[in-house]
């Protein structure tokens, strides 16, 4: 591991924002390290409110998008919401359905089958459109670089909107209207939306034609943080404001959907990480080992015995998912050690009978064992297919776009991706992918890295400081959870390795003669030999509270030790 020491902020720019909020000037530098610098910014971060939303009609084709779904409307036209398989994808379909069927009964879904029909629109999906008299297409979460899908539809006099938030390619579709800020000409203010922030702008703009204000939209927030946490979007900006006030509703008013997977996990209140690590997986495992419908069924369900039902048959499906993982995951370890290829600058790796569904978990563990850029492939029919994941700093994608001679067809973001290709052309991609990486990739990239926002002792760490870090949630990319480092500290004699693999450490830490800490180091069981017979150490962590049989306190989560 790497530890990044964030450089201290301007001296003045600290002092002026600690007198401007009245506030320590440790709390005002890891403000000013997050771009908080006015007193306004830090009114916006401390106390978003739902005024702070862009007006929708800002976004390119926003009017377009309105105007053909009111015209659908009007002539009782059929409309099909279509969406990709995953969280993003099947909370914005739950989102955009739901709504249009407050308002209208000739309302559908459809959410691709991973494993018939891939990634984002098919033709299978408008063939199922045209078959069914659906003349408007409403695709969420894919479709910016669908151009023959388009094009193929139009032949039918089937018209789409799409709302993506991926790059597009160098030609947008023929569309009625494309929703993407990230397109060149689009001057919406902020670009960092998931392809549910799409949905709910578009939601947001129909609405305004019915007098209908943002309060009425807050019911629907719950599937869009859901969407946030589960699609590692930065956690600025308008995401952090539906972020913030959809966790509210996921703690004090869920739909039944997401109420039947909080009460299989017995948890009271939920933050942005349980979100990520216990909603988001279930929601997943359902296009992941089943079908996105199950997803969607669950998400825009009102009944709640009926969503119970749903969630257990869906905890059966990440309990699978989870077998899958392990074995894939495993095989793929034995096959990188047995062709001794840890020394490349990229993993990629492949087995035809790889379920398609958890091969991009998969990548993401092998980058936790060899920190490369990671491709896992599997066949898919005809094709090889696989899912990319990358290392903090460095674009899979543009290393992708540089060997899409041999691609059939990609596409994603900086740290993911999804392709594929034919068999024929696997070794010379393979070779390509290595090549471009090698040329192209920092070398201080290959190490993990910890961004370390302060050094402070432990006399610092106290009850005001933890309800202080508290209110900079919910963390996400760009607004990082702090992480802080202690230097000279030693174990009180009880530390241990801990749990089935004794790959975990628990430590009661010491600095000084202050208050010791109940200190957890997921998968640092490894170093305990720093910390034994009262060994002197610093470590990186993230302070956090810890509840256990009703009582409160403060715990130390290890990053790394030294």
């Amino acid at each position: 591991m790497r530890w990044n020491i964030t450089p201290n902020p301007e001296p003045e720019k600290v002092k002026q924002l600690s007198e401007a909020l009245n506030i320590d000037t440790f709390v005002a530098k890891l403000l000013v390290q997050r771009g908080i610098t006015t007193y306004d910014e830090a009114r916006e971060f401390f106390r978003p409110t739902l005024t702070d939303l862009h007006d929708p009609f800002l976004m390119k084709d926003m009017d377009k998008a309105v105007h053909r779904i009111e015209t659908a409307i009007a002539n009782q036209e059929n409309i099909l919401v279509f969406g990709d398989y995953d969280v993003d994808g099947t909370t914005a379909v739950s989102l955009v359905s739901s709504y249009l069927k407050t308002i209208y009964p000739n309302i559908a879904t459809y959410i691709p089958d991973r494993y018939d029909e891939g990634y984002g629109i098919s033709y299978k999906g408008i063939d199922f459109a045209d078959d069914n008299d659906f003349s408007l297409i409403i695709a969420l979460d894919c479709g910016i670089k669908s151009v023959a899908h388009i094009a193929y539809a139009k032949e039918k006099n089937i018209d789409f909107i799409i709302c993506d938030h991926h790059r597009p390619g160098e030609t947008l579709p023929e569309a009625v209207a494309v929703l993407d800020p990230k397109r060149d000409d689009c001057d919406y203010p902020y670009d960092e939306l998931c392809g549910c922030g799409i949905g709910f702008k578009l939601i947001q703009a129909l609405g305004s034609h019915r007098d209908q204000t943002i309060d009425d939209f807050i019911p629907y927030l719950d599937l869009v943080a859901t969407a946030i946490a589960a699609d590692i979007v930065p956690m600025t900006g308008e995401n952090r404001v539906l972020a913030y006030f959809g966790l509210q509703v996921i703690n004090a008013n869920p739909r039944p959907g997401i109420q039947a997977l909080i009460n299989q996990i017995k948890k009271n209140a939920l933050d942005i990480t349980d979100v990520v690590f216990i909603i988001a997986p279930r929601i997943n495992a359902a296009g992941r080992i089943k079908h996105g419908n199950h997803a969607v069924e669950l998400l825009t369900e009102f009944n709640l015995q009926q969503a119970l039902q749903f969630a257990s048959e869906i905890e059966q499906y990440n309990t699978s998912r989870k077998d899958l993982d392990q074995k894939i995951t495993k095989e793929a370890l034995l096959q990188i050690e047995t062709n001794k290829e840890e020394s490349r600058f990229t993993t990629v790796v492949f087995q035809e009978d790889w379920h398609k569904g958890v091969i991009g978990i998969v990548a993401s563990r092998l980058i936790e064992r060899y920190y490369r850029p990671t491709l896992v492939f599997t066949k898919s029919g005809a094709f090889y297919a696989a899912s990319a994941r990358s290392v903090i700093g460095f674009d899979v994608y543009n290393a992708l776009e540089a060997c899409s001679e041999y691609l059939e067809q990609f596409g994603g973001h900086m740290y993911a991706a999804g392709l594929t290709l034919k068999a024929e052309n696997y070794e010379m991609f393979k070779a390509a992918f290595e090549k471009v990486v090698q040329e192209t990739i920092a070398p201080e990239m290959l190490t993990p890295e910890i961004t370390v926002d302060a050094e402070i002792n432990f006399n610092e760490i106290t009850p005001k400081l933890v309800r202080i870090l508290k209110q900079l949630e919910p963390f996400g990319p760009q607004n990082r959870t702090p992480v802080f480092l202690t230097k000279t500290i030693f174990d009180s004699g009880f530390g241990k390795k801990i749990g089935a693999d004794e790959t975990h450490l628990k430590l009661y830490v010491k600095q000084n003669q202050s208050e010791s800490f109940s200190a957890i180091g997921f998968n640092l069981g490894s170093k305990i030999d720093l910390i034994a017979n009262k060994k002197s150490f610093q470590a990186v962590y993230c302070i956090e509270e810890n509840e256990w049989n009703g009582n409160v306190s403060i715990q130390l989560r290890l990053k790394d030790l030294q």
